[in-house]
């Protein structure tokens, strides 16, 4: 054994291999204790404004980056003393060659671990926000949370990118921001809808024609606001299905904020009989019309009419407004009055028409 571990392998002895793969495979088998370790330490340090919030879910954001990051820290300090053969006669890692290829590779993989650690860690902190907001009565700051982390996140991944670019590609940032002023305009003009899209987002902040939580129609779509993001917005249908609409649409169509409404209109019709007595017909519309005026989610503005001789009825015009947002309540509502309209009808001795046809025959003697 002591043979193996002296004898020389491509450079480097038995030894050093066997402390490589020990150091990985130690790597692996603690990198989800070492996770959960610091995990751990970043709640106690934060834990005072965390109270709504357990460490099983700081934990679950943070393990995946955190093990990538560990691990990547394992495979650098265990092969930091593993060597390439001399025979190989490999150029310096500064001059391209298998040197620089792994060099790079490794920096880009640690920039996109951290990066990676970054967003999951911003994710955490809006999430404490998030949880803080629920408590307010309002849903604004729900909707400045969700911008900022958007807002946010791009920061950090823009930041990511010319690390990337200056360090692992050794690009000059200087001539390449002036040159981005330069192709700014073809940028611009490339990216044309979603550029709209983007200062659209920022219209909805600050203008306000919704919030999350609100109730909206826009164009033939209706549905909840779930999520106002730079580039779309995301509403719940009826359906349960999940729409996303561009800003752009949001803020060019007509917007109607079904939330923003504090009543709910019933707008029906009602066909009696033709054989309706007169005196039945005035007193029906007057029973209904005190029904409206006196139910406690109806408003005052109520009408009970007879309008029109219908084809095969006797209409009688009923809309009123239930005061309740709430779609059962307005369901229960509207029920109620419908039962009581049931009685009136049949207390007055009339009845509900259906659309019936007369047919005249004529005996003609030939």
């Amino acid at each position: 054994m002591s043979d193996f571990f002296n004898q020389i392998y491509f450079g480097n002895s038995g030894l050093d291999y066997c402390w490589l793969i020990s150091a990985i495979l130690i790597g692996l088998v603690f990198q989800k204790f070492a996770s959960k370790l610091i995990s751990n330490l970043i709640f106690k340090i934060i834990s005072k404004q965390t109270a709504s919030i357990s460490k099983e879910e700081l934990y679950t954001l943070l393990h995946k980056p955190l093990s990538w990051f560990i691990m990547l820290i394992i495979i650098y300090v265990a092969s930091s003393h593993i060597h390439f053969p001399d025979s190989w006669n490999l150029v310096d890692k500064n001059e391209f060659g298998l040197r620089m290829l792994l060099s790079k590779s490794y920096q880009l993989f640690l920039i996109s671990a951290i990066t990676w650690i970054g967003l999951r860690t911003l994710e955490f902190l809006m999430l404490i926000l998030l949880r803080k907001a629920e408590k307010t009565d309002g849903k604004q700051d729900d909707q400045i949370i969700g911008f900022a982390k958007e807002i946010i996140k791009i920061i950090i991944i823009i930041f990511a990118i010319f690390i990337v670019l200056g360090n692992v590609f050794g690009i000059e940032m200087g001539p390449l921001l002036a040159g981005l002023g330069v192709g700014g305009l073809a940028l611009a003009l490339a990216a044309k809808e979603s550029l709209e899209n983007l200062l659209s987002s920022f219209t909805i902040f600050f203008d306000k024609p919704f919030v999350l939580g609100d109730t909206v129609k826009v164009g033939s779509v209706i549905g909840t606001i779930e999520k106002v993001g730079f580039r779309s917005t995301r509403l719940r249908t009826p359906e349960k299905s999940y729409v996303t609409v561009p800003n752009k649409k949001m803020i060019d169509a007509e917007l109607d904020n079904l939330s923003l409404r504090t009543f709910r209109r019933v707008n029906q019709t009602i066909g009696l009989v033709y054989s309706t007595p007169i005196n039945s017909m005035q007193s029906i519309v007057n029973e209904i019309q005190k029904l409206l005026d006196e139910h406690s989610h109806t408003n005052q503005d109520g009408k009970a009419r007879f309008t029109d001789f219908g084809a095969s009825s006797l209409d009688i015009m009923v809309n009123y407004y239930v005061d309740t947002m709430d779609w059962s309540t307005y369901l229960d509502v509207k029920q109620e009055i419908n039962y009581k309209i049931m009685e009136i009808v049949e207390k007055y001795g009339s009845d509900f028409a259906f659309p019936t046809q007369t047919i005249l025959l004529e005996n003609q003697n030939s």
